[in-house]
């Protein structure tokens, strides 16, 4: 399969190629693709040296499919010229994600949602992405009424930038700020700039895409997002309100079996999830399982996940993997 991954030299781009090499995805011809500046630049995949072409190249070479994550303002320019040239294009950024004509897709959630007729095909928020793994089997069980959500996310949510602001306060070093604020020691409680409600765009994102992924707009959701000096993946205290009331052994054996998620949650032994334990997996980890005692019907726990990988490299990959396995790309649409 070719494939084609624009903004290869970025920080979720690297992820991308790490992520395809590691999971042995059909690649039989990489594309990568970066801005202007970065053409004719060379990065290795599987131990081959490749060259960086233009976008007009890329289209050009008809890949079978193209992984998207040059931000939102090149993804709504571009992506769709690989769209009308038949490509499937699997995209990144916020771009897409709440345009109703594309599906926003985590494969354990609502892969069945795909067609070959989906030629844009958006990849969520990556603090939505591992929250809505955990609900999902939570959901089918015993139907949420209400999330309520506070992040704690890493700074390589940002990029690199961020990483090096931190490491650079760090070692006391004045360089390039990605925050208006030190990030060393301290916590931000704004990710992404705010809306006339209050709330920051990474909480839209939350709240919206939740519903759109769940497909079912009764589920209510709020969400307070909080930057913190960390690497590895980010951490969420998620409080679930359900209909109907469960058994703790029962929550517990449900997220064990459920696709994608590990549950981690062992107290007495001091096991429950963190950054350092998911920085590298594709997993999302559930721990600190508890009722709330406050109202009926609710649980509380703890979600962590790697942000870069099933927040974002990984899930972009899944999704190219259940459309390879069901003949969904490469094949000639009307578009």
């Amino acid at each position: 399969m070719k494939v084609a991954v624009v903004g290869a030299t970025g920080l979720v781009g690297t992820k991308m190629l790490q992520v395809l090499a590691e999971r042995n995805f059909p690649v039989t011809e990489l594309i990568p693709v970066a801005s202007e500046k970065s053409v004719g630049k060379e990065i290795t995949f599987k131990g081959k040296q490749y060259k960086v072409v233009s976008v007009e190249d890329a289209i050009k070479q008809k890949p079978n499919v193209a992984l998207f994550s040059a931000g939102g303002s090149t993804s709504l320019a571009q992506a769709p010229l690989f769209a009308d040239a038949g490509i499937t294009v699997i995209d990144n950024s916020s771009a897409w994600r709440m345009d109703p004509t594309k599906k926003l897709v985590v494969p354990e959630v609502n892969a069945d949602v795909l067609t070959a007729e989906d030629k844009i095909i958006a990849n969520p928020n990556c603090s939505t992405i591992q929250m809505v793994v955990a609900l999902k089997p939570l959901h089918e069980k015993y139907k949420i009424k209400r999330v309520v959500v506070s992040t704690y996310q890493s700074v390589t949510g940002t990029g690199v930038k961020a990483v090096d602001q931190l490491f650079n306060e760090r070692k006391g070093i004045d360089g390039p700020k990605a925050y208006p604020y030190t990030i060393d020691l301290n916590v931000i409680p704004q990710i992404d700039v705010f809306t006339e409600n209050g709330y920051t765009k990474e909480e839209m994102k939350m709240i919206l895409e939740t519903k759109k992924i769940m497909g079912d707009d009764s589920i209510k959701v709020t969400a307070t997002t909080v930057r913190i000096p960390v690497m590895g993946g980010h951490s969420e205290s998620v409080n679930i309100e359900f209909e109907n009331d469960f058994d703790l052994a029962e929550v517990r054996e449900l997220l064990s079996n459920a696709p994608g998620v590990v549950v981690t949650d062992d107290v007495a032994n001091l096991k429950y999830p963190m950054p350092l334990d998911a920085h590298d997996k594709d997993e999302v980890f559930v721990g600190r399982i508890r009722r709330d005692e406050t109202q009926p019907n609710t649980l509380n726990c703890w979600i962590v996940s790697d942000n870069l990988r099933k927040g974002a490299a990984t899930n972009a990959i899944q999704i190219a993997e259940y459309l390879a396995a069901k003949n969904l790309i490469g094949q000639e649409v009307e578009v």
